[in-house]
Order: C-alpha cells, then sequence, then structure tokens
C-alpha cells in the first residue's frame, strides 16, 4: 500500500524547520507485515526530542527515515497470534525479543535484537517493509499507516483519546519508569528533576506518585516552571544566572536523595550530580550527543557512595507498564493530560519542531 509520511533525508538542516522544511511529506511504498508483524491505523503520534535530536543530528541515525516513535493506532491486519484487527495498540521504542540475555533477565529496554534492528532502521530480526526508506526505532509512527513487529506493540484500552494514548509510549513510561522502575524512590525521600519536557514532567509525576518530598523542579522556561508547581513540585528553580546546585542543596537538606536529568546535556548531567546528596542517586534519561563526556570526582563515588544509573525506556517492561500507567491515568493518579499543549496535522510537524526545539511546547501530538 502507499502511506503518506514525514520522511527526513538529511540531518543538520538549519532552524528554523518552518523554512528549511527537513521533514517532506512523501508517499512511500509500505510492504505488507510478514510473520510476528503488524499492519496499523496510526491514529496519533507525540512529537519528542529524540525526533528533534535525529532531525539536528546530534542522534545519528542511517538516512532517509520515517520519523516518530511515540504513537498509538488500531491493528489492521495481523500475523501474529497476539493480535487480532480492532486491537488498539501503544508502541514502544524498543522491541523485545524476549529470548537473549537482557530480555531473560526481564530488562526488556536492552533487548540486544531490538537496538541492533533500531540502529539499523529495520523492523526487528532485520526486515525492512518502507521502500527506500528506513524505519525509525521500530515504530515510524509519523504516517497514516505502519508496519511493526508484534513485539514494539502493547494492546491497551480503546476508550482512551489518542492524543492521551500516544504518550504513554515514551514520555510516560521513559519518565515515570525512571524514577518507579529505575530509582524506585520511596515515600519522603527528596527528588529533583532537570529538565520540565515531556519526559522530565513525567519524572515528576512520577515522583508525585512515588510520594516524594521535597520535590524539586529545575529549567529555563518560566511556564514549565509554573506548570511543574501545578503538577506537583514543592520548589521550582530558574537555572537561568542561580547557583542551581546550591539550591537544591538547601532545599533538600543537604542534597537530593534523587536527581533525574532529561535534558541530555552532560553539563546538565554533572549539575544533577552535584546536587545529589551522600548515598544518593543520580539517573540521567537524557540522550547527549556521543561526543560529549562526563567529568565527574571518582572517589565520590566510594567515599560518598553515589551511584550514577542510566534509564534507557525507563527500564520498562512495555506489556507490563503501559497499560499499569493507563490505569494509573484514569484513577486520576497521574495527570498525563496536563503534558498535552497541543495536536497538529502532518503537513505542520516542520513548525511544531520549532515549537519543540524553542521550548515553547511540552507535548505536541499528531492526529492523524
Amino acid at each position: 500500500m502507499i502511506v503518506q509520511g514525514a520522511v527526513l533525508r538529511e540531518m543538520g538542516l538549519p532552524k528554523p524547520y518552518a523554512e528549511s522544511r527537513p521533514l517532506r511529506i512523501e508517499s512511500v511504498s509500505l510492504a505488507d507485515p510478514g510473520p510476528g508483524e503488524l499492519l496499523v491505523r496510526v491514529h496519533a503520534a507525540g512529537l519528542c526530542h529524540s525526533d528533534l535530536s535525529v532531525i539536528d543530528g546530534s542522534r545519528p541515525r542511517v538516512m532517509p527515515m520515517l520519523l516518530g516513535h511515540e504513537a498509538t493506532g488500531e491493528v489492521v491486519r495481523s500475523e501474529s497470534a497476539e493480535f487480532a484487527p480492532g486491537d488498539t495498540v501503544g508502541f514502544a521504542f524498543v522491541p523485545a525479543c524476549g529470548i537473549c540475555g537482557p530480555c531473560a533477565e526481564g530488562r526488556a529496554a536492552l533487548c540486544e535484537p531490538g537496538a541492533a534492528a533500531n540502529t539499523a532502521g529495520t523492523l526487528l530480526g532485520g526486515p525492512q517493509r518502507l521502500d527506500g526508506v528506513h524505519h525509525h526505532l521500530g515504530v515510524s509512527g509519523f504516517a497514516d499507516h505502519a508496519v511493526v513487529s508484534a513485539r514494539s506493540a502493547v494492546k491497551i484500552d480503546p476508550s482512551l483519546p489518542p492524543e492521551i494514548a500516544a504518550l504513554f509510549g515514551c514520555a510516560v513510561m521513559t519518565g515515570v519508569g525512571a524514577v518507579v522502575n529505575t530509582a524506585r524512590v520511596q515515600p519522603g525521600q527528596s527528588a529533583v528533576v532537570f529538565g520540565l519536557g515531556g519526559v522530565g514532567l513525567s519524572a515528576l509525576l512520577g515522583a508525585v506518585l512515588a510520594g516524594a518530598h521535597p520535590i524539586v523542579a529545575v529549567d529555563v522556561v518560566p511556564a514549565k516552571l509554573a506548570l511543574a508547581l501545578e503538577l506537583g513540585a514543592t520548589t521550582a528553580i530558574d537555572a537561568r544566572g542561580n547557583d542551581v546546585v546550591e539550591q537544591v542543596k538547601e532545599t533538600t537538606a543537604g542534597g537530593a536523595h534523587y536527581a533525574f536529568e532529561t535534558v541530555g546535556s552532560a553539563a546538565v548531567l554533572t549539575q544533577a550530580y552535584e546536587a545529589t546528596r551522600r548515598g544518593g542517586t543520580t539517573v540521567t534519561v537524557g540522550l547527549p550527543h556521543p561526543s560529549q563526556l562526563l567529568s565527574i570526582p571518582a572517589v565520590s563515588l566510594v567515599a560518598e557512595e553515589r551511584t550514577l544509573k542510566g534509564s534507557y525506556l525507563g527500564s520498562a517492561v512495555p506489556s507490563r507498564d503501559i497499560p499499569r500507567y493507563i490505569a494509573l491515568y484514569q484513577a486520576g493518579r497521574l495527570p498525563v493530560d496536563k503534558l498535552l499543549t497541543s495536536t497538529v496535522a502532518l503537513g505542520d510537524l516542520n513548525e511544531a519542531f520549532d515549537q519543540l526545539a524553542a521550548g515553547t511546547s511540552i507535548r505536541q501530538v499528531l492526529v492523524l
């Protein structure tokens, strides 16, 4: 079949994207699903910094590529016994094979064949169903239809509005998961979140859910800081011109038990580490350019029993965590709808990514 999708053919074009037009809406031939795959009618797809980092070249990928990895839709055709036409699904941006070493240990986010497929721009196991165009993280959700591995899909409640359902595949799973899966924050422990985009605010929601106190939010955009306070932060710190580390330490009686870095910057990660107390844990979720290096006092890891951890996909098991987080949203305990800035059309993606790059939006969602 022929699909309409947003194709990136060259990374690093200059901003504003409204003028350079890195994403072109093209007609692309999409092959039928193979064994263990699904054809999905995409209903909505979120705009994420992981998409932006491919557009601006800070996260190099094979070109050309049909972008979009945080999405939801309805199964049209299934070549998997686990799914049937009519099922509503959310996508996970790491397909989990279920049999490699990390999968066998319950660490689906680190699936080795899934990582290899994502790097190559293919589906799990190596097939490429887009003619002459690579898949983005096994999803390519910026199109009216997608063929995905069944290992990239999770059945979800069909009553959920698509523009909300899409957010659970990346922002919510990554941010909330960093708190509850990676860090395992306990009630009464302090937490600070550096960076208040979709993932950062999801981490803040996770900290509220976990009963953390106090909760400190750090960013450079006043509107995001105001939203963080509305969502449950006890303190908001404007990082512009302030000694952020010292303010965090004052607010948390010497440093946070847990610090979460969601910006994708080695410099911000250094701040997050410095703002963590003796015996504390710093969790990094952001994806900096591969050339960025981190420098910390090596002795602090031992003498202060500090922990520095990475969290990919929120250390999630998507088939477990996506339905669980949706249920918490429906119960009023994860107000994910507060993250939705606006909905956009396929032809408006370049302008929408200008807004994301400028920090004037939290989560914009493409509705198809």
